[in-house]
């Protein structure tokens, strides 16, 4: 289930940068940031699971820190 949305999630994220590269459309990096700080999540929830702390909490400390920053960037532009 978490590999599942760990690919999803990736696929989304590569094709909104490489769209946003290719258009030059700045509109979709919240949406980008929002989208990886949800896939580091799920990876820091898979490292607990595999029973490795240490880098599942740098996993989620990450994923916070991206997601306040998706959040600022939607609150900004919008």
């Amino acid at each position: 289930m978490l590999l599942v949305l760990r690919i999803i999630l990736a696929i989304i994220v590569i094709t909104l940068s490489v769209y946003g590269l290719v258009s030059d459309n700045h509109d979709i990096y919240p949406y980008m940031s929002l989208f990886l700080g949800l896939m580091i999540l799920v990876i820091g929830i898979s490292e607990f699971k595999a029973k490795r702390q240490a880098i599942a909490i740098m996993c989620i400390f990450i994923s916070v820190f991206i997601l306040f920053v998706a959040a600022y960037e939607f609150l900004i532009r919008y």
